[in-house]
């Protein structure tokens, strides 16, 4: 009878049962969101990157310090003219199902991220001609134009290397049972409860893989995830929340690890929504000029994150210093929308339906009402969220970016015209113009003047108001050893151990 009360007490508060059997082999990590398909060449949230750093290994990873070191691939070299990378892969790596990751199925995976149906790689590989087998173990990869972000794009789902084997078994069922090279193999998935994966005996550093098996367990309130994790039914969760930041380094028995995000959060406005004020550019400006960023880092994140107006962090060497993030003005929020002609402007913003977003939104509503603004708030799902992003059914909606280490990913995706990421449906030629020259040039003067020219656009049309990036926050049990801090949040699974 005790165990059996212990088991409803911890379900009443959210707390999972204890395992029985492999608890010690088996990771438990808690993760925000339930992640979206598991195909790398669909998927798009950052809870499913937290899962594809176990199951898909990359042809280029990043180090700490965000410079691109080997994973599948050993070597690669560009021509003189940048239009031709030529790479060297890893000899004797298997997939899942035991068939060979060779140069045949790198130029499979690459064509499939530019030629699937509703491919969110295409637009990060774009200007990719052809993908070249030269022999079994190097692929030559030839650019339309050259391309400075491509290796920093291969580090992330678009390096992510699938079985062509259980791509053509599976075809769009692949996301149920993907097939990759990472240190660990999928086992189940059963939605909004858990993701489950074992270690793959034969990975090719398996020697460095000493836990046996994971699983993601979606908890996305912040409190529930860190209850879990005191209570000893978790042993790892991401995004901790600031607020708790104090209480869990005073508790012996967690550790923290903590890095600035590369992304950013903002407001994404649906500049085509006909009818709706933020079509009206001068609307989105007033909606950022009644707004105050460091007052909503403080108000809901205990000011862990850090205010920011760009694509990337003014912490950042390719932040736009020519505009600094700009403070709150009401009253010129005012006189833009008298100018506009819609002085009581009334929009539905989408948040995520978490611990945090409502907060942001809450606060956001608040300020901008003295502006003139009313401003409605609509609770929805993640993966949901996106869904109506993709269709268009919005008006104003709070986003976070997870990031990518060249500035071109924080950009061109959500920048461009007719881009996968474009949720704002915003086209502008001069953008374009700016983005393309970044993208043909490795020099890094050039490139920032590149950023400067589409900083001199976007920051005046609006299609989205930056507003801070995240101090992306860890928390871990202390028998979680080997853990490493990355900026673009993710685990690598590579070195840790359960004691």
């Amino acid at each position: 009878m005790p165990r059996l009360f212990t088991a409803c007490l911890l379900a009443s508060l959210g707390v999972a049962a204890p395992l029985a059997g492999a608890q010690a082999q088996t990771l438990r990590f808690g993760l925000m969101e339930d992640p979206d398909a598991l195909d790398p060449t669909l998927a798009r949230t950052f809870a499913g990157r937290m899962v594809f750093a176990a199951l898909c290994d990359k042809l280029v990873d990043i180090g700490p310090d965000l410079k691109p070191v080997p994973q599948l691939a050993t070597e690669w070299a560009w021509s003189d003219d940048r239009k031709t990378l030529t790479l060297t892969l890893r000899p004797g790596v298997r997939f899942h199902d035991g068939e060979p990751m060779n140069a045949a199925a790198v130029k499979y995976s690459l064509e499939r991220h530019l030629k699937l149906p509703g491919s969110q790689r295409r637009g990060e590989i774009a200007p990719i001609d052809t993908v070249e087998a030269v022999d079994d173990l190097t692929v030559k990869v030839t650019l339309k134009t050259p391309f400075a972000p491509l290796l920093a794009q291969f580090t992330d789902r678009a390096g992510m290397i699938v079985s062509p084997k259980a791509a053509e078994r599976l075809g769009d069922k692949f996301a149920t049972a993907p097939v990759c090279a990472g240190p660990y193999r999928f086992v189940e998935r059963v939605p909004q409860d858990r993701i489950v994966v074992e270690r793959f005996d034969d990975y090719w550093n398996k020697g460095a893989i000493q836990i046996k098996r994971i699983e993601f367990r979606p908890i996305p309130d912040t409190t529930v995830r860190l209850t879990n994790l005191r209570a000893g039914q978790l042993d790892l969760i991401e995004r901790l929340a600031p607020t708790d930041l104090a209480q869990v380094k005073r508790d012996p028995k967690l550790k923290v690890g903590q890095a600035y995000e590369l992304g950013f959060s903002g407001v994404v406005f649906n500049t085509g929504r006909e009818g709706s004020p933020v079509a009206d550019p001068r609307v989105r400006a007033a909606f950022e000029a009644a707004i105050d960023r460091n007052a909503i880092t403080q108000v809901v994140y205990n000011g862990e994150y850090l205010a920011g107006n760009q694509w990337v962090s003014p912490k950042n060497p390719n932040y736009v210093t020519d505009y600094p993030v700009p403070k709150r003005d009401v009253a010129k929020a005012k006189a833009l929308l008298k100018e506009a002609g819609i002085e009581k402007p009334a929009i539905t913003m989408m948040v995520y339906a978490n611990n945090d977003a409502p907060q942001v939104g809450q606060v956001i509503q608040a300020m901008t009402r003295e502006a003139g603004f009313d401003v409605k708030l609509q609770a929805t799902d993640f993966t949901t969220s996106l869904d109506q992003a993709d269709k268009g059914n919005f008006e104003a909606y709070l986003y976070n970016w997870s990031g990518r280490p060249d500035p071109d990913g924080n950009t061109y995706s959500f920048l461009a015209c007719k881009t996968p990421l474009n949720y704002s449906r915003y086209c502008n030629q001069d953008a374009d113009s700016a983005m393309n020259a970044e993208r043909l040039t490795t020099d890094p003067a050039q490139r920032k003047a590149a950023w400067k020219r589409l900083a001199d656009r976007v920051l005046a049309d609006k299609p989205l108001v930056y507003l801070f990036h995240r101090r992306l926050l860890w928390a871990y049990s202390q028998r979680l050893t080997g853990f490493g801090e990355y900026p673009d949040g993710l685990v690598r699974f590579t070195g840790l151990k359960l004691d």
